[in-house]
């Protein structure tokens, strides 16, 4: 089998893992508050990428780490996974996951804005019009079916959900700028972020943890698919391809088809106003991918 065809192989993996996770969260968060939930996936995770560091022979590299990069995961992993999934679960806790999802993916768009002020790049004139379509989209999603009427969503979710996106804008601009090994310094910002979660459990008092099976195995498989190996995957597909920009786009796939995972395993009636969206959301990272350009 050639290249070209295994990084398709790995993409659709990547797809198809990635998305199962809106249904992942919502059963594990009808039976686990957030902060165990969270826990128990991050700790999941830093398992599974131990792991994969070993198997790939680098685990020197953890150990040749020097003091300002154990300081910068520090940083890196009080973004993610701490605060970023705190506040998208959270965002997944008050709304469908059919909304939640998607509202998370205007990321792209609000990491050129976040250009400006982190790396000092201009914005085009486009990129406004972008945001606009996009945000369009994040309103039609937000009516849940009721488009034109009022009150249709709940709004701490929805700007918990859109907020996100520039958490995680934040962390790819300070991830992609630190050149370590991509499996090492995943490993180091989930081993702190872990940290991080423990010591809030205990301050808490969330530390003891009473949930049935279902609750605690949700969790594991978030671990391991949406924080976990699923990145290899993905960054084993675009390692093997000869055309990069054709895989990427096919993660714009996996909001169309966790609509089905919702539909039948959490039986949410799938909303007209959902593609309709998400349709307008990816057709603005579209134009926001095509005519822009961040160097970082």
């Amino acid at each position: 089998m050639d290249r070209s065809k295994q990084s398709y192989i790995y993409a659709g993996l990547a797809i198809f893992f990635w998305s199962t996770i809106p249904t992942a969260f919502k059963i594990s968060l009808e039976e686990l508050d957030i902060l165990p939930m969270l826990t128990i996936a991050s700790l999941t995770s830093t398992i599974v990428l131990f792991i994969i560091v070993l198997a790939g022979k680098k685990a020197h590299l953890v150990r040749l780490t020097s003091r300002d990069e154990l300081l910068r995961s520090m940083i890196f992993g009080l973004i993610n996974p701490f605060l970023y999934y705190l506040i998208l679960l959270k965002a997944y806790q008050l709304l469908p996951a059919q909304v939640a999802q998607p509202l998370n993916m205007i990321w792209p768009i609000i990491l050129v804005f976040l250009s400006v002020p982190i790396l000092g790049q201009k914005i085009e004139r486009k990129s406004f019009i972008a945001l606009f379509i996009s945000f369009i989209g994040v309103y039609i999603i937000s009516s849940q079916g009721r488009l034109f009427e009022s009150g249709h969503a709940d709004l701490t979710g929805v700007l918990l959900a859109t907020g996100s996106s520039v958490f995680w804008a934040f962390y790819f601009i300070l991830n992609v700028k630190d050149k370590r090994d991509e499996g090492v310094k995943l490993l180091l910002n989930f081993v702190f972020g872990s940290i991080y979660l423990i010591i809030t459990m205990i301050i808490t008092g969330r530390w003891q943890i009473e949930t049935g099976f279902r609750g605690a195995a949700a969790s594991i498989y978030v671990g391991i698919f949406e924080m976990g190996i699923t990145f290899f995957f993905w960054l084993k597909a675009l390692q093997m391809s000869s055309t990069t920009a054709k895989v990427s786009n096919l993660v714009y796939l996996a909001p169309f088809l966790s609509l089905v995972f919702v539909h039948y395993f959490l039986h949410e009636p799938v909303y007209y106003t959902t593609p309709i969206g998400l349709v307008l959301i990816i057709s603005g990272i579209f134009i926001q991918n095509k005519r822009s350009k961040i160097n970082v």
